[in-house]
């Protein structure tokens, strides 16, 4: 690992998702785990960008139709009812990267699981020179592992946070990490923050 072409990517840690006003605390979906991830995370990013890495945030969207409405996939309707006309709207409070890790370098809208499905990662991470990423977020079983499967088809060399990503079910996230030992190395934030230590 070589800090400077390496990036810390986090999946979703947006306001709709972790604080009281936004989309998820409304509805009371959220969860102490999930809530932790920021300032677990923050001093590994403080560390990766002091050693001259960047720090990618990648956020959930909705766009809108002509209408207002979010275009809402019919899976994501049934799953998350809730969601109405505003949340996760790019520059609303909901859409913005959590405050205790802003400001982000580069920020990747996705509409998807996935960080790579249709948006500009892969051209940024080539534009700066970066070939190894640093990996957590939420969920662990949702966005964080699509990108996780979708960086290795692209044979990005990645490290996944165990302790830097979460579920809203522990046993689905410990099963998780599990199952995508075959494709990252895994470590915890301290460990990956050694890593980085070590690297220079």
């Amino acid at each position: 690992m070589i800090p400077q072409r390496t990036a810390l990517l986090t999946i979703d840690l947006q306001n709709d998702f972790l604080h009281p006003d936004g989309a998820y605390g409304r509805a009371d979906q959220g969860s102490a785990a999930i809530t932790a991830l920021p300032d677990r995370i923050l001093p590994l990013k403080d560390a990766l960008i002091n050693a001259g890495g960047f720090y990618i945030s990648a956020q959930f969207t909705l766009i809108a139709g002509r209408d207002g409405e979010p275009l809402i996939a019919d899976h994501l309707k049934k799953l998350r009812p809730f969601l109405k006309k505003g949340d996760f709207a790019p520059s609303s409070f909901g859409h913005a990267l959590t405050e205790t890790l802003a400001p982000a370098d580069f920020t990747i809208e996705k509409v998807a699981y996935s960080a790579f499905y249709q948006t500009r990662l892969d051209y940024v991470m080539r534009a700066v020179g970066i070939d190894t990423l640093i990996i957590g977020g939420i969920v662990t079983n949702g966005g964080v592992a699509s990108t996780v499967r979708d960086a290795h088809l692209r044979n990005i060399h990645t490290v996944l946070l165990s302790d830097g990503c979460a579920a809203f079910d522990s046993a689905v996230h410990d099963a998780t990490l599990t199952s995508l030992g075959t494709v990252t190395k895994i470590a915890t934030c301290t460990q990956a923050a050694q890593m980085l230590e070590n690297a220079t």
